[in-house]
C-alpha cells in the first residue's frame, strides 16, 4: 500500500481551548490550520463530559490476575500478568478455537457424530458423563465442554478432529504462536496437570478476546447456565452467569496445582470487558475476584469511537484527478479506552499533505490521525483513501495545470509539487 511519508520528529501545537455546549461526540467549533512545509496540520478538538478521577486498581489475593478492553485490547490492570501458571481447564478456550477453525472451514460439522473411546470415557477430572461406543454430536460434545466442562467430551472432539492428541496440541500451539501468545504452552487439551503445560494471566485474557473477536456465532454457548446429558443436569461453574446481567462467559478451571481460575466477559455499552484470575483459593472467591476486576472496569473506564469505519474524517485535494478531491477515513472502526475523565483532555489532529495526484488508489494510506492528552502522543493511525480517483481526463489535468500556474504565478517552479503517491507529476 502507498504511503506519503511525513517528517521525522514533526510534533503539531496545541489546539487552542474551546467551549462546547453539547456532549455530543460530533466534533463542533472552530478549527485551526497550520502550514507546514507541503503538509496540512489539521487540529481538532473533541468535546466530552468532565467526569471522576480515575480509581486505584483492586487488591486481590489470586496469584495473578488481568483486565482488559476486548475491543481496544487495552489492558486496565494487572498483577503477576506474566508468570507462568497452569491454568486447568481454561484451557479448553484454546481448544474450542481450534475446534471453531475446523467448524468454519468446513472440516467439522455441528451435526456429525463422533464415537466415545474407551480411553475418553474413563479421563480422571470433570465428566458429561459418556460411555464407551455410544455416538455423540459435535454440538452436544461442545456443550459438554464449554458448560460441564468434560474431560470425556473434550478428549471425543480432539479425536474426531484430528486422530490423536499429539496432532491436535500441536495445532494449539501454532494458533498460540500465531495469536502471540509468548508465555504459554500446551501439553493438552483438557487443562490436566503438566510440567510443560502453562500459560498467564495476559495470554489467557487475549486469547478470550481473539475468540469472542474471531467467533462471535459461538459465543451464546459460553453463556449457557446448564447442560443435561444422560439424564444429569450440570449448571455451569460461573457464578457470575445471571448475577451480573452483564457477563455473558467464558470458563471455569481448577486443579489442585492451579487453584480456582476464572475467564470472564461482560458487556455494557461500548465496552467488551474480559478478566482473567488465576489461583484464587476457593469456587466462591473466583467469583468474587471475577465480579470485583468487572465491576472496577465499568466504573474506572469508558470506551468511545474514534473513528468509524468508512466515514470520511477529513478530504486532499487531488490534482490531475478525475474528482477534485479525496475522501479520507479508516476501513474498521476504532476505539479508545480511557480512564472516565480522560476524554475531556483528550486531542485529536489530523496531518494531511497539501495535495496529492492523480491515480490514487482506493485505501491508499495519506496522512495520519494522531490523539494527544496533555501534549504527550499517545497513538497514531493512518487514514486512508475511501475512494479511488482515476487520472483525469486530457481538458481536466489542462485545466489542473493552468489553475497550478495562476495561483503560484512566476513562483511556480519553486513552489512544492503535489504530493505523489508511486509516481512523478507528468
Amino acid at each position: 500500500m502507498p504511503v506519503i511519508s511525513l517528517p521525522a520528529g514533526w510534533r503539531p501545537k496545541a489546539c487552542p481551548t474551546q467551549s462546547w455546549s453539547s456532549s455530543s461526540h460530533v466534533v463542533r467549533g472552530s478549527v485551526t490550520f497550520v502550514l507546514h512545509g507541503a503538509l496540512l496540520v489539521l487540529a481538532l478538538c473533541i468535546p466530552v463530559v468532565v467526569l471522576a478521577d480515575p480509581v486505584p486498581p483492586p487488591l486481590l489475593s489470586a496469584r495473578a490476575w488481568l483486565l482488559l478492553d476486548a475491543r481496544t485490547g487495552t489492558e486496565l490492570g494487572a498483577n503477576e500478568a506474566d508468570r507462568r501458571l497452569p491454568p486447568a481447564s481454561l484451557t479448553k478456550m484454546m481448544t474450542a478455537y481450534v475446534l471453531f477453525s475446523e467448524l468454519r472451514a468446513g472440516h467439522l460439522h455441528l451435526d456429525d457424530h463422533a464415537t466415545v473411546s474407551r480411553y475418553a470415557a474413563h479421563l480422571p477430572g470433570a465428566r458429561m458423563f459418556l460411555t464407551a461406543g455410544e455416538s455423540v454430536a459435535i454440538q452436544d460434545l461442545l456443550k459438554g465442554m464449554l458448560v460441564q466442562s468434560g474431560n470425556d467430551a473434550t478428549f471425543t472432539l480432539v479425536e474426531h478432529a484430528a486422530g490423536n492428541l499429539p496432532a491436535f496440541v500441536a495445532r494449539m500451539n501454532t494458533e498460540a504462536k500465531r495469536l502471540g501468545l509468548a508465555n504459554t504452552h500446551f501439553a493438552n487439551a483438557t487443562g490436566l496437570q503438566n510440567p510443560a503445560h502453562y500459560s498467564t494471566a495476559r495470554d489467557l485474557a487475549h486469547l478470550a478476546s481473539a475468540l469472542r473477536r474471531d467467533f462471535p456465532e459461538y459465543l451464546d454457548w459460553f453463556r449457557l447456565r446448564e447442560f443435561t446429558w444422560a439424564g444429569i443436569t450440570q449448571l455451569n461453574r460461573n457464578l457470575l452467569l445471571g448475577r451480573l446481567p452483564e457477563v455473558d462467559g467464558l470458563k471455569t478451571g481448577h486443579t489442585e496445582a492451579a487453584g480456582y481460575c476464572l475467564a470472564v466477559s461482560a458487556a455494557r455499552d461500548a465496552m467488551q470487558l474480559v478478566a482473567v484470575v488465576l489461583g484464587s483459593e476457593s469456587e466462591a472467591a473466583r467469583a468474587h475476584h471475577g465480579r470485583t476486576l468487572i465491576e472496577y472496569g465499568f466504573r474506572a473506564f469508558e470506551t468511545r469511537p474514534l473513528l468509524r469505519a468508512g466515514v470520511a474524517v477529513a478530504s486532499v485535494p487531488v490534482w490531475l484527478g478525475s474528482d477534485d478531491e479525496v475522501a479520507l477515513g479508516s476501513a474498521d472502526d476504532k476505539w479508545l479506552t480511557l480512564p472516565r475523565g480522560e476524554f475531556e483532555r483528550l486531542q485529536i489532529r489530523t496531518l494531511l499533505p497539501e495535495s496529492v495526484q492523480a491515480p490514487v488508489p482506493l485505501q491508499a494510506a495519506i496522512g495520519q490521525l494522531q490523539w494527544w492528552i496533555d501534549d504527550a502522543r499517545r497513538q497514531e493511525i493512518p487514514l486512508i483513501s475511501l475512494h479511488a480517483v482515476g487520472e483525469g481526463s486530457l481538458a481536466k489535468r489542462t485545466s489542473d495545470r493552468l489553475r497550478y500556474w495562476w495561483h503560484h504565478g512566476v513562483q511556480a517552479q519553486a513552489a512544492p509539487s503535489p504530493v505523489t503517491l508511486d509516481h512523478g507529476l507528468r
